[in-house]
């Protein structure tokens, strides 16, 4: 991918979050002429700032619900990442119209001013949740996809490109189950789970963002990309959990308790990656699927859902946990 990046100018929306700012990250690491970082969060870019330390970072105060920033912020852009969203569940499910203006309208602001500023291509990044939801996240996240793939059909002669990543759980992300399950571990638990039968595709953050930067390089718009993730049970994942990370913080596995609490409000018990009538579409492609709404492939054998998707062991979950999360 480096001779791809390389010499262009990339702009990371919501870029001091966990994906945005490893997407900045990787992306330094392909020789582009800048990487722009826009975000609200004054603090989280004054330290990505200080950890990065390069003469190629331009951090953008703003917000992507002002569209008068994100058309002075896209100026000789090629491409954007649109990683900038609200993206917890119970938070959207009691701030509703916040995450309309920010998933909806926001996603709206990027691809407007994204064909104004004749940007080449952006890639939105989305959620399993997009997929049948259930809560208000899903259903902004549905939207702010449908509006991406629409966008192409929207652009005139513009010679923008849109498309989308979706994916499940990213494995230590801030407010992920990992580092909510560590927390209540350091405290000496109980570990709160909300029901037995819970399954989550999962994947760790370096494999979202190697599949962010494949998008980047490969789309020529209106295609959804599916990474193949494996599933686990969250029952697994926090029993694993307990015997890694019980004893760093002065407990025995035997202390802590696992609590089952119920579902939350807009919570799913199972997640899906493509709906059935998007399986007709999807397109195999190794490592990914890709969706194209103009493709018809009637691929009637795909796993879609976290539910009927094989299970990882104890001994996998364990692995991966050393591979992508810290102590």
């Amino acid at each position: 991918m480096t001779s791809f990046y390389e010499d262009k100018v990339i702009l990371v929306t919501g870029g001091t979050g966990s994906i945005g700012s490893e997407i900045v990250r990787e992306v330094l690491e392909l020789n582009p002429k800048s990487v722009r970082v826009l975000d609200n969060n004054e603090t989280g870019l004054f330290e990505l700032e200080q950890e990065l330390r390069s003469d190629k970072i331009r951090t953008f105060m703003g917000d992507i619900r002002d569209k008068e920033r994100l058309l002075r912020a896209f100026e000789g852009v090629d491409i954007i990442f649109h990683a900038g969203a609200l993206k917890h569940v119970p938070l959207c499910e009691y701030n509703p119209f916040d995450a309309v203006k920010t998933n909806i309208i926001g996603t709206q602001n990027v691809l407007n001013a994204a064909l104004d500023r004749n940007v080449k291509k952006v890639i939105v990044i989305s959620t399993d949740k997009a997929v049948n939801p259930i809560n208000v996240m899903g259903a902004t996240k549905l939207l702010a996809e449908r509006l991406a793939i629409s966008a192409n059909y929207y652009r005139g002669n513009k010679d923008t490109v849109f498309s989308c990543v979706r994916f499940g759980n990213v494995l230590d992300s801030r407010g992920s189950v990992v580092p909510l399950f560590k927390s209540q571990i350091k405290k000496g638990g109980p570990i709160t789970i909300t029901s037995t039968e819970m399954t989550r595709f999962i994947m760790g953050i370096p494999q979202a963002v190697h599949l962010i930067l494949k998008a980047g390089e490969i789309s020529e718009g209106k295609e959804i990309f599916i990474l193949k993730m494996p599933s686990l049970n969250i029952v697994d994942l926090a029993e694993v959990m307990v015997e890694e990370f019980a004893p760093s913080y002065g407990f025995k596995p035997d202390d802590i308790e696992i609590k089952i609490i119920g579902k939350r409000i807009g919570e799913k018990t199972y997640e899906e990656l493509m709906t059935e009538e998007e399986m007709a579409y999807a397109i195999d492609q190794g490592e990914l699927y890709i969706i194209k709404s103009d493709e018809v492939v009637n691929n009637d054998n795909i796993i879609y859902n976290s539910h009927s998707a094989p299970k990882l062991s104890k001994k996998e979950i364990k692995d991966i946990l050393k591979e992508f999360c810290h102590k």
